[in-house]
């Protein structure tokens, strides 16, 4: 079974910059990891991702291109999320989630980590 933990996150004014951390354990075949986001009563939505073979690959969400960057850092099961020019609309909770490339964005068989708040005001 894989396992996702996550860690980062917190309060941060308009303009600021917060950074996730995701480490994922055991069995990670050819996946994809990366982090969702749900705010209150919205609909949960694919933020970044990254391809863990090949860390080269990374797709983003429209709302956050240029401003979140994911990246895999040297123990290659962990992916990092830097945020910057944080918006108030990006206060949300924030899952890391691992799965098939073809069905990352969908979420329909990702595995999921705990959350963790992203606050932005």
């Amino acid at each position: 079974d894989v396992q996702l933990v996550e860690s980062g996150g917190g309060s941060v004014q308009t303009g600021g910059s917060l950074r996730l951390s995701c480490a994922a354990s055991g069995s990670t075949p050819i996946s994809c990891l990366g982090w969702f986001r749900q705010a209150p009563n919205k609909e949960r939505e694919g933020v970044a991702v990254l391809v863990l073979s090949d860390g080269s690959k990374t797709y983003y969400a429209n709302s956050v291109k240029g401003r979140f960057t994911i990246s895999q850092d040297s123990a290659k099961n962990t992916v990092n999320l830097q945020m910057n020019s944080l918006k108030p609309e990006d206060s949300a909770m924030y899952y890391c989630a691992i799965g098939r490339c073809g069905s990352w964005w969908s979420g329909s068989d990702n595995v999921w980590g705990q959350g963790t708040q992203v606050t932005v005001s």
